[in-house]
């Protein structure tokens, strides 16, 4: 709350974008006024660009350029060559050029006007379309404004680099996330209704989405690459970003289709899984609009986050200068609140899904223990959520907690991995990356043994660690069983949202690929990437943890039900035929029995 509030009052992310005279006025926007400087606090509403007044000779000493500034509503379109013109073309289009407390009628009567004025001739302009600069038309003058442009947007920190591309690509981010939800919500109602051609073409999709993307991504490398315009860091770091998407997209793509050729047999299973699945949704259909009311939370969340963040990035101290101007200098602090900010994206954003997970786990345990099966409980989601924030929200806690200490390491060697690449030797490149794969590995499985805690928390009304440990026995115990049945489901959800993510970062290559000038855009469009998977994991999640709560309840009601009369399985027909079907085919035995207790080897009955 405390970074929250001073972003809020210190920063102004208005700077980065609309730009600010050197009085410190955002230019677009109505101001106040800092003291010690009279010319500060003007209403610049109507004045949207900024105009230097020696734009043919610019100099930048410590990242601020020397020339006077001003907000001016339009940019001269023509050349004007003495001070009749300026105060003609003041008159004409309401743009004054001089200083802003000297009359027009004073132009040409002031003695002083050649100082308070900008440098004759003054040369013809236009609007530059990111950072609403009025840049010169002429040959000489435009070339001197560029390279001290470039210079300075090159000697730009990332931080402030990164957040000019987040800004500017703001619409576009937005769009492509709402394209994502689209691609998601169309993938739930189809795997609501699955049938084997959807399977078909789902991973067809998927194949084609892939390869087209790594094609994409080397051929806009490529172009990149030989572009001889490429002269600001923000494009040579598109180049190497591109360079390393491509790599990636490419080596995802020949693993993922290698394991489709591998498991293309079993898509008769997966169609089964997923009606067994679709039955328990088809009971509970309040839980197809749980991931909707997550995104819209995760929404909400993220907006307030980035504009913290662009708000933190751009606070600091307005200082009076001589002249009456005014210089913004950030404080040293700012960093480290960045990435407490950073660190609290990941904790809540997990700590959301977390309870996702939760309420979607109470309301199928809900119903699986209900002896009823044609009668279920009256709105289990609503009693899911309710116990969840009456008794378990500490458990959510707990578990987004340890996701993101595992993840906040893996961040950081990726961050030192980064700086240090150029002077760190081959073994040490291979520690890092060992280092690396191995909190991966460990986030993944921490995630999956999350899942099924709150599925036993759910279950037996138990804090997270004791859960935690009656879910690991139960998977240890009935491991064979269960990692036939939910593997192949898991890999056909995970490839929807390979499907989701490849056609939103499609469309953001295209979108962003028109927008060169001066954005980092590769950040923005792997934000893209990452809410385009958040966004498919909220949404098809609810069928993985579906699944996952199923079969742990079924491998629990195993172990604490003997099939007998007084103590019969809650286990339906249907779930029952498909596990023994499952087992059967991974196996490999055409006359196994379905389940049988540990203990007395009671085989399972249904429940009478």
């Amino acid at each position: 709350m405390f970074i929250t509030g001073y972003a809020v009052m210190a920063g102004a992310a208005e700077r980065l974008v609309l730009g600010y005279d050197s009085f410190g006025n955002i230019c677009g926007r109505k101001n106040t006024p800092v003291k010690g400087a009279p010319l500060s606090g003007r209403d610049m509403t109507n004045k949207k660009y900024v105009f230097f007044l020696n734009s043919c000779s610019l100099e930048m000493q410590n990242l601020k350029i020397s020339s006077l500034s001003l907000c001016v509503s339009s940019c001269p379109q023509e050349q004007l060559n003495s001070l009749e013109d300026l105060q003609s073309f003041a008159r004409n289009n309401g743009s004054c050029l001089c200083i802003y407390n000297l009359n027009i009628s004073s132009y040409t009567l002031n003695p002083k006007a050649a100082e308070l004025c900008p440098t004759l001739p003054v040369p013809p302009s236009k609007s530059f379309p990111l950072f609403n600069r009025c840049v010169p038309q002429n040959p000489e003058c435009y070339s001197k404004y560029a390279s001290v442009l470039i210079s300075m947007v090159n000697e730009m920190d990332v931080f402030h680099r990164i957040l000019s591309g987040i800004l500017a690509g703001r619409d576009t981010v937005i769009g492509l996330s709402v394209l994502a939800l689209a691609f998601s919500l169309i993938l739930v109602l189809a795997f609501r209704f699955i049938r084997t051609v959807l399977v078909h073409t789902l991973i067809a999709l998927v194949v084609f989405g892939m390869f087209f993307v790594s094609g994409v991504l080397w051929w806009l490398y490529y172009d990149y690459r030989n572009d001889p315009s490429t002269e600001l860091e923000t494009e040579k770091e598109n180049v190497k970003f591109l360079l390393g998407y491509a790599i990636f997209s490419t080596i995802v793509t020949v693993v993922l289709f290698s394991v489709i050729l591998v498991l293309r047999k079993r898509l008769q299973f997966t169609v089964q899984l997923f009606r067994v699945v679709g039955k328990i949704i088809g009971r509970i259909p309040f839980l197809l609009f749980q991931p909707l009311w997550t995104f819209l939370i995760l929404v909400v969340f993220w907006v307030f986050w980035v504009a913290i963040l662009l708000s933190l990035g751009t606070a600091g101290t307005a200082q009076t200068a001589s002249g009456g101007q005014v210089e913004y200098r950030a404080l040293s602090g700012i960093y480290y609140m960045a990435w407490y900010l950073f660190v609290g994206l990941i904790w809540t954003s997990e700590f959301i899904l977390a309870c996702q997970q939760m309420t979607i786990a109470g309301a199928v345990v809900t119903c699986y223990f209900n002896r009823n099966k044609n009668n279920p409980p009256p709105h289990p989601v609503l009693s899911s959520m309710s116990v969840l924030f009456c008794y378990h929200l500490g458990t959510a806690v707990k578990g987004s907690f340890l996701i993101t200490i595992l993840r906040i390491p893996r961040i950081l060697l990726l961050y030192l991995y980064n700086i240090l690449h150029q002077k760190e030797s081959a073994c040490a490149k291979c520690l890092f990356k060992c280092c690396f794969c191995c909190f991966w590995c460990q986030e993944c499985c921490l995630r999956y043994f999350n899942q099924h805690a709150y599925t036993a928390t759910a279950i037996n009304g138990t804090n997270f660690c004791t859960s935690a440990k009656d879910a690991v026995f139960v998977l240890a115990k009935n491991s064979t069983k269960l990692a036939s049945i939910s593997c192949f489901g898991d890999f056909i959800l995970f490839l929807g949202k390979v499907f989701v993510v490849c056609f939103t970062v499609f469309g953001g290559l295209m979108a962003f690929n028109y927008h060169r000038e001066l954005q980092a855009w590769v950040v923005p469009l792997l934000l893209v990437g990452f809410f385009a998977y958040l966004i498919s994991h909220s949404f098809l999640s609810l069928f993985e943890m579906t699944a996952d709560a199923i079969f742990l309840c079924f491998a629990i009601d195993t172990e604490t039900n003997d099939g007998s009369a007084e103590r019969p399985y809650f286990v339906d027909q249907e779930l029952l035929t498909f596990v023994s079907q499952s087992n059967k085919l991974t196996d490999g035995q055409k006359h196994r029995r379905p389940f049988q207790d540990n203990e007395d080897g009671t085989e399972l009955q249904l429940m009478t």
